[in-house]
Order: C-alpha cells, then sequence, then structure tokens
C-alpha cells in the first residue's frame, strides 16, 4: 500500500509571537517546513509526499519545492481555518486513487527522525490508525477552576503526550470526518482524537516517540530546537 506523508504547514504559528509563521522560520540553515520536508522525502518506504499550506503561502512552497528538487512532493494544496481542514484538503488529494496510508504529520516538528517514521509504517501493517507517542514524565493534575485549585491528580503510568506523525488508512480518515462533521457539536484539535470519539471500533496503536520530537510553539522552543537540529546535521 502506498505510504503518503502530509506536511500540515497552514496554521499561522501565533503563540510564537513571530511576524511570519514558524514553519518559515529559518533555523539551522533551512525553514523548519524544510526539516520535515527533507526528513519524508529522504525515507525509502514514503511514497509520496503532501504539503498543505495557507492559501497566501501557495506559491512560495511550490517555488521552493522547485529549487529543493523535492522530487516526491506530489501535491501542495491549500488548508482551512482548523487543523482537520487541512487534514480534508489531503484526503481531498487522493479521493480517485486507491487506498493508502496518509502519515499527518507537523510541519512544527521538524526533528522528527527517520526511525520514528519507520516504526509507524510498520505498525500499520496490524493498525488503520496509529498515534506516535511518549509517557509522561510529570504528574498530571485536573483543575476545575482555570488553575486556581487542582482536584485531580492522573496516574501518570497511564498517560502519554502525543506527538506526530499521526497515521490512517485514508478510507478511514474519509469516514470519519464524514460522521464528525455531522455532529454540530464537533471540535478537534487531533485526527487520532476524532477517530477515537467517533469511530471507537478502530484501535489507535501507539508507536514509542521521542523526547527531542519538540514542536515549535513558543519562542523560547527556538533555541533548543535550532541547537539540536544543529547538532544533528553535524
Amino acid at each position: 500500500m502506498k505510504n503518503v506523508a502530509v506536511i500540515l504547514a497552514a496554521g499561522s504559528g501565533s503563540r510564537t509571537g513571530l511576524d511570519i509563521p514558524k514553519q518559515f522560520l529559518m533555523l539551522a540553515g533551512k525553514y523548519v517546513l524544510e526539516h520535515s520536508v527533507d526528513t519524508f522525502c529522504a525515507h525509502p518506504m514514503i511514497d509520496e509526499v503532501t504539503i498543505v499550506v495557507s492559501e497566501a503561502y501557495l506559491e512560495r512552497v511550490q517555488n521552493l519545492a522547485g529549487e529543493r528538487n523535492w522530487r516526491k512532493v506530489k501535491h501542495i494544496v491549500a488548508g482551512g481555518k482548523e487543523r482537520y481542514h487541512s487534514t480534508l484538503a489531503a484526503v481531498e488529494a487522493y479521493k480517485d486513487e486507491p487506498d493508502c496510508n496518509m502519515l499527518i504529520h507537523d510541519a512544527a516538528r521538524p526533528l522528527v527522525t527517520t526511525d520514528i517514521i519507520t516504526k509507524t509504517i510498520e505498525a500499520m501493517d496490524s493498525y488503520m490508525a496509529v498515534d506516535v507517542a511518549i509517557p509522561v514524565a510529570d504528574t498530571i493534575v485536573e483543575t476545575p477552576d482555570g488553575g486556581k485549585t487542582m482536584d485531580t491528580v492522573l496516574n501518570r503510568s497511564k498517560l502519554y503526550a502525543e506527538q506526530t506523525p499521526q497515521a490512517f488508512r485514508r478510507s478511514v480518515l474519509e469516514e470519519v470526518y464524514d460522521i464528525a462533521l455531522k455532529d454540530p457539536h464537533f471540535t478537534s484539535t487531533d485526527d487520532c482524537g476524532t477517530v477515537i470519539k467517533y469511530m471507537p471500533q478502530v484501535p489507535v496503536g501507539i508507536v514509542p516517540g521521542s523526547t527531542s520530537n519538540i514542536k515549535l510553539t513558543f519562542a523560547s522552543d527556538i533555541p533548543m530546537i535550532e541547537w539540536l537540529l544543529s547538532n544533528r546535521k553535524r
């Protein structure tokens, strides 16, 4: 089955406080977006790459794909306001093709490794949905009043922090959003959560992630990510 990497790069990255989307920040000599795309393009088990960007950056990424000779990049499509809009844009791009595995990855995680990608693809032999995750190191509590007090200490041994890529059969994504979008109260922060809620009959497997597979979220993340990228490059 074809393995398609979908790089989500349509977000505004407002929490970083930058005047450009974080995926177009230069770190260790490349755009943040480039690091992710390069890793997936170089992976021998990845057949194609689709990049989802905001409409305003379509031409810029098309030009970048030509300059960098990203031969595996088959589609560069416009995303939407919400994260799931970008996932659906990628699903739509393959609607007339046979079913495939889609590895949905945040462009803001430029430190994804070849090993994580390999294990994610291998897990798709056993599951139709897979999440990359790591055990939570800190104790997590629930708060009933917006952080003023805490009332529940969660069992840390059962808690994992999600990363990306998240992998799915394309047909599963198509079906689950067909169901979810009929719910007037639908909200989503990630695709695995949508599958768990609306297609609970589909088990979501877990692939071990890495503490270095950091997501660029805040400006304070930049020095650490640049240091890790620079050392990996060396």
